[in-house]
């Protein structure tokens, strides 16, 4: 098959073998494009089935990667990046990731820690001596697992003036610091109850940059991005990054598309302000896959489920939840998976890792009607099913 002679006759480790497949893929027809000549034909179809369900190759879309063992084994994409000019979406087109930006912060938190810099046990008033005394019993690992306690910084914001621009109702990753110390305690106690929080994640984006004495998004782009090669991949932040082959966010309102690429809370970084490609995303997978960045024993903290006392809001659609850090952790239908979703205005997007079959399935999307997490779980039922 073409991928195997690929692998075989590229040079340069795993990031350029990846390389060679996709500039074969992006060669060829969207839909269908990753499918190996002579595969089983079903798995493919119904993937492809899935896409055109979005409609007309003339609008908003989204693009899904199916990867095995490290090999691109499904390639579709649908739709365009952006309606302006019409470009199409293909496998390096960069999608905001919204919370599936959060493995990365958590990333970042971990090598921080392997290097002696950073303690799961740090407090927050330690980190920020002038945070309100409820801080003083939250720690790092109760960011990272989503126990800490902290208000949703959503709910702390003012109302935004509806006739005024999006982006001057924007609040920052300092902002949301500011709110939090106005408060004069959190939910619950740290470590009682499990409570999703994007605060605590922007919060672990302003540890990152305090402890390395580096910008957040400098950060990444220098420990995790460049090292991988993620060309494509950037911690936007407005007036100062670019997103390269960027795509626009769209919602569908009374039969027309509307542009909605920005909201309120689109300017923090650590919870969800990320953009990648479908290709890019496929290093981070094999990264993990070989513990390029954290070896087995650094990367264990990441992937063990955190226990709490009492009964706390369960997960999306009702499952435990089973959380690390920036990974759900609970399996699908007897499959062990670590997994995340994201949604934001404009977009939607999911990664699946079924660990123990050696599958991944991501799903990057510009439009706010499509299903990410439930498109993801349907085509790995496809492949985990079909095989290849």
């Amino acid at each position: 098959m073409v991928y195997d002679a690929l692998e075989r006759n590229s040079a340069g480790g795993p990031a350029m073998k990846i390389a060679a497949l996709f500039l074969i893929v992006l060669a060829l027809p969207s839909a269908s494009a990753g499918r190996p000549a002579g595969a089983a034909e079903k798995p493919h179809k119904l993937a492809d089935a899935i896409l055109a369900g979005l409609g007309s190759e003339r609008e908003p879309g989204a693009g899904v990667l199916v990867l095995r063992d490290g090999k691109v084994v499904y390639l579709g994409t649908r739709g365009v990046a952006e309606l302006q000019g019409m470009r199409p979406i293909d496998g390096r087109t960069s999608f905001r990731l919204a919370s599936v930006t959060k493995q990365f912060t958590a990333m970042a938190v971990m090598l921080l820690v392997r290097d002696d810099k950073l303690r799961y046990e740090d407090s927050l008033t330690g980190l920020f001596p002038d945070f309100p005394e409820y801080g003083r019993s939250i720690t790092v690992r109760h960011l990272l697992n989503h126990t800490s306690g902290l208000p949703d910084y959503e709910d702390l914001m003012p109302p935004p003036d509806p006739a005024a621009p999006v982006e001057e109702s924007q609040i920052d990753d300092a902002g949301v610091l500011e709110l939090l110390k106005g408060q004069p305690a959190g939910w619950f106690k740290p470590g009682a109850l499990w409570r999703y929080s994007n605060s605590g994640y922007v919060l672990l984006g302003l540890i990152v940059a305090k402890v390395s004495g580096r910008s957040f998004p400098t950060f990444l782009r220098e420990r995790i991005f460049e090292p991988l090669r993620m060309s494509n991949t950037v911690a936007f932040v407005r007036g100062r990054t670019a997103v390269p082959d960027r795509a626009f966010g769209y919602t569908k309102e009374g039969g027309r598309w509307r542009f909605t690429d920005q909201s309120p809370t689109s300017a923090t970084l650590g919870d969800g302000g990320v953009y990648s490609s479908l290709y890019d995303l496929s290093l981070w997978d094999e990264a993990l896959r070989s513990h390029r960045l954290l070896g087995e024993a650094d990367m264990k903290p990441a992937l063990t489920p955190v226990r709490v006392p009492g009964k706390g809001p369960s997960g999306p659609g009702g499952e435990p939840a089973d959380y690390g850090f920036g990974w759900f952790l609970n399996g699908w239908e007897g499959h062990p998976r670590m997994w995340h979703y994201g949604e934001t205005v404009g977009f939607r997007t999911a990664i699946q890792r079924f660990t123990a079959d050696g599958l991944t399935v991501i799903v990057l999307a510009n439009r706010s009607d499509a299903e990410a997490a439930d498109m993801a779980l349907k085509v790995a039922g496809f492949f985990l099913k079909g095989g290849n």
